[in-house]
């Protein structure tokens, strides 16, 4: 898909870096959107509290802030259509950064999609065994160290690193040998996936092996595009 595809969404994650008492002042646009707060607490304009490892969902314009006595360091995805740039300013003394983005090739733009939010945890030198996903998405490491095997190349992640998998290519994933290793990851899937996995293996051989990795769910919304 080209940048000229009409239609066409691009998901992007943002690391929003905000000091005591800062607030969103910037307008967003409305579109689905994930703020997962990986450090500190925030308040967001319809009043829901997000603790540290917690997420929010919607779909509308939106807001949040900090309280004075405390940072926060919120995780934000966004999928948004091709001509809707991103926010660069979002208020005084918030630092914004783009991790990782691409735009949404690997789902056909008929169906109705869904937005998953979930946590992938191992234990150490654990492995995700050779396979794909039903649909793209964003990953980003929050401990320990991980491995991404996929396409003829490897790349090695540390926390606060991300990467994008368009879900068809296999991944082989091996966390680090020391301490545990998770990741929070965003998600476009069909929407009948609601509630259910969207793994595959690439080996059959592998169907019936023990599998080290846990999940932790976030949001499963369906979403409209």
């Amino acid at each position: 898909m080209s940048d000229e595809d009409e239609g066409g969404y691009w998901l992007r994650l943002f690391k929003d870096k905000m000091p005591a008492g800062a607030s969103v002042t910037a307008k967003l646009s409305a579109n689905p959107r994930v703020l997962y707060c990986n450090a500190g607490r925030i308040v967001v304009s319809d009043g829901t509290v997000v603790e540290a490892d917690q997420a929010w969902f919607g779909t509308g314009t939106v807001s949040w802030a900090v309280d004075d006595d405390g940072a926060a360091e919120v995780w934000r995805w966004e999928l948004t259509p091709l001509d809707v740039m991103p926010e660069p300013d979002l208020g005084t003394g918030i630092v914004t950064d783009q991790l990782s983005g691409d735009i949404i090739s690997t789902i056909a733009p008929t169906e109705k999609w869904l937005m998953r939010c979930d946590s992938v945890r191992f234990p150490p030198s654990g492995v995700a065994l050779l396979h794909t996903h039903q649909g793209p998405g964003i990953r980003c490491l929050r401990e320990g160290g991980i491995r991404i095997d996929s396409g003829g190349h490897s790349h090695k992640f540390a926390p606060g690193e991300a990467w994008f998998e368009d879900g068809r290519e296999p991944v082989f994933a091996a966390a680090a040998e020391e301490g545990c290793t998770s990741f929070i990851r965003v998600m476009i899937l069909p929407a009948e996936l609601k509630g259910k996995s969207s793994i595959q293996y690439v080996n059959e051989e592998d169907l019936d092996k023990p599998k080290t990795q846990r999940y932790k769910g976030y949001v499963d919304e369906c979403i409209d595009h």
